[in-house]
């Protein structure tokens, strides 16, 4: 699989999701998955602290998918061929959010137990906490980069503004350094006005920073819950209108042309996009997996992108 920069390293283009793994998708299942991932070349893993089945009462249990991860590392001895990323910050049973420093170290340990390695390759902030100062989070993540328990350092679901204004504050620190942000980002643009909290949707504010600041964007659900694969699913409120049907018209017209399908074109587009994105994709099953890898060998030329990325004549916000 190619590759794409990554701070000071290389990571694979397209990113395994497991945060539905040992849940939505039974244990066995998800053990195929991982295997089909790393057999096709794929190195890089997504997971989170508080990814895990809901339960009845709504409270999120969490740690079901780090600890299928790190069973499946450990039986097949191959953490040294990976690049695990995990997160802190979001609520799980008797883990509040947030980003105080004492949650980031202590929840880094759990981590680290869970998937059973010394070191995770990116850690997360999950979500932006406005409730406890930036220096105060950064500096307990620059404790964890020193210690060797981190490598490298990411944000999710923040605002451009936010993600410089740590990035100027761990520089005066001498602290390390976001080097990535891992952001909501589809084909499919949200109407405006449209309320996503806490996810964060990509803009042209955080596309025109990470592009100008050499700054790795990440996509998490870039196929849009099966929107792309089932043309009889409605659009939700969230997409519905003009521009989402525009440019659902000219995606499944681009789909056909290159003998492809909707889903593999929106992967492919992200890849060949300016500042290249990595998609974080999920698979429920093996067939799924082999077509979101077929984005890999899809070349799309410039004029291709110039017609998805002007398919409604309207302009991003």
């Amino acid at each position: 699989m190619r590759t794409v920069p990554l701070a000071n390293t290389r990571v694979s283009a397209m990113c395994l999701g497991a945060m539905y793994m040992g849940w939505r998708t039974p244990a066995e299942i998800a053990i195929r998955l991982l295997d089909q991932y790393v057999a096709a070349g794929g190195t890089f893993i997504d997971t989170a602290n508080v990814y895990g089945r809901i339960s009845t009462n709504t409270e999120r249990v969490g740690c079901i998918s780090e600890n299928l991860l790190g069973q499946w590392m450990r039986e097949r001895r191959n953490h040294g061929q990976l690049f695990i990323a995990t997160k802190v910050g979001a609520s799980y049973i008797g883990v509040e959010a947030g980003l105080r420093a004492s949650q980031v170290i202590g929840e880094c340990e759990k981590s680290l137990k869970r998937l059973g390695i010394e070191t995770i390759d990116l850690y997360y902030a999950h979500i932006d906490d406005r409730n406890t100062s930036q220096e105060e989070t950064l500096e307990a993540f620059d404790q964890l980069v020193r210690s060797g328990k981190v490598r490298n350092i990411g944000a999710s679901n923040f605002l451009a503004w936010r993600l410089e204004q740590a990035r100027w504050i761990s520089r005066t620190q001498g602290w390390a350094e976001y080097v990535c942000i891992q952001q909501r980002h589809s084909y499919l643009r949200p109407v405006h006005g449209a309320d996503t909290a806490p996810q964060v949707v990509v803009n042209r504010d955080l596309l025109d920073y990470c592009q100008t600041h050499n700054v790795a964007l990440l996509a998490y659900s870039p196929l849009v819950s099966g929107v792309y694969a089932h043309p009889e699913k409605p659009l939700s409120p969230v997409y519905a209108g003009r521009d989402g049907e525009a440019r659902l018209r000219v995606l499944r017209r681009v789909a056909r042309e290159l003998n492809a399908t909707p889903n593999q074109i929106v992967l492919a587009w992200m890849m060949h996009s300016t500042p290249t994105v990595v998609p974080i994709f999920a698979a429920s099953n093996p067939e799924q997996m082999t077509e979101n890898l077929g984005a890999l060998n899809l070349q799309l030329d410039a004029d291709t992108m110039r017609r998805l990325d002007d398919a409604s004549g309207m302009q991003s916000e």
